[in-house]
């Protein structure tokens, strides 16, 4: 089945775009977001967990956490394409929020149909979710947790958003074979320390799992996070989008405001040449990421090939734009108080999550050549 030329992006998905943008600018402007989580540079402070918990519940009351829950387990069961576009404007604003952990998180448990719709309704009322699978060396291969006596035991390491969330989907081996597990982040033996990072915007966790008791989720699991992945890349592709739509915005403004030898910035033609290849592109990343929501939607055979294309396009966009952003700031713009840093960072943390540019693109030429020998034997 061919996509949809406007790639099935309807009124309804604009109008949730729209409102996202609204939402984000009138709750937590950008100035606001500085104020919040880099309010003292300080090197060597503890990790913190610095969001407003009660812009969560409003984003819960608009109903964005049921977006992505199919209408079976009690959410809306919008396209992808609309999911897209909000985390498109949650990359925009770089919103403190288990957002796009939650979305993830949504996209395993709707590939595990049924077994998974206890906990798809959870998150439909308002549940935040993240997903533990990965160990200390940042493979996703289930392996760091394993069930021993029917409880999990091990060390899950790069959990997104533990701090602001309620539960985790943990991906762990029994007996050699993986399965999944709903866990309650305050469950007993449950132990979650926080990682210093880069990204102020997010917090990232090392979580204990100690004889924890957790409600197995009746599953092909190995099938269900495969068929997964490309929404779970789609959507953090997407994020990096907007953020780095912010970051050609800023700067533009900047670059005419900004003057040197009585001109402003933009005059010179060096600074014009730079953005506009920073607006190709983000053009070319966008596409890209509407473009494998799109095929989640219509052409879900095609989904992991053009998921992969969009990762490493968005991980090379959000590199580029963060770069001459900083650049076309000169001076400033390697400063605390210019609000560059906190994109810059949030693009850092993104480019390396869940697969940079080259894992993606050597993931894409595998996959391509897979299918041609397959093609070929056939």
């Amino acid at each position: 089945m061919a996509q949809p030329k406007n790639y099935g992006f309807e009124e309804e998905a604009g109008m949730l775009k729209d409102g996202a943008r609204r939402f984000f600018a009138e709750k937590l402007p950008v100035d606001q977001l500085h104020a919040l989580v880099a309010d003292a540079y300080v090197p060597e402070r503890a990790p913190e967990v610095k969001w407003r918990k009660e812009l969560w519940d409003e984003m819960v009351a608009l109903g964005w956490t049921s977006l992505a829950v199919p209408e079976s387990a009690g959410g809306v069961g919008l396209p992808w394409v609309a999911v897209a576009a909000l985390l498109e404007e949650n990359g925009r604003a770089a919103f403190p929020s288990p957002l796009l952990s939650t979305l993830q998180t949504t996209a395993v448990l709707a590939a595990c149909k049924d077994a998974g719709e206890s906990a798809l309704a959870a998150i439909a009322e308002g549940s935040a979710a993240t997903i533990a699978v990965m160990g200390a060396s940042g493979d996703s291969t289930p392996g760091a947790v394993q069930v021993v006596d029917g409880k999990l035991q091990g060390l899950a390491c790069f959990v997104q958003d533990a701090g602001k969330c309620d539960h985790l989907l943990v991906m762990a081996l029994d007996n050699g074979h993986p399965a999944l597990f709903w866990v309650a982040c305050d469950a007993e033996g449950v132990e979650i320390r926080q990682d210093a990072i880069i990204d102020l915007t997010r917090d990232q966790a090392r979580v204990s799992f100690n004889d924890v008791a957790a409600q197995r989720i009746d599953a092909d699991a190995a099938a269900a996070w495969e068929a997964a992945l490309p929404a779970m890349w789609m959507l953090i592709s997407a994020d990096m989008v907007g953020a780095a739509e912010w970051l050609l915005q800023t700067t533009v403004e900047y670059a005419q405001q900004r003057k040197q030898f009585d001109r402003s910035l933009g005059f010179f033609q060096a600074v014009k040449h730079d953005l506009v290849n920073v607006m190709i592109a983000i053009d070319e990343s966008k596409s890209l990421v509407y473009s494998a929501a799109c095929a989640l939607d219509h052409e879900p055979e095609r989904a992991r090939e053009l998921a992969h294309m969009a990762k490493a396009s968005a991980s090379d966009t959000a590199a580029f734009a963060s770069g001459r952003t900083v650049q076309m700031h000169g001076g400033i713009g390697f400063t605390w108080e210019c609000f560059v840093h906190l994109y810059f960072k949030r693009q850092k943390h993104s480019q390396l999550l869940w697969g940079d540019a080259s894992w993606h693109r050597a993931a894409l030429a595998d996959l391509l050549v897979d299918r041609q020998d397959i093609d070929a034997a056939a």
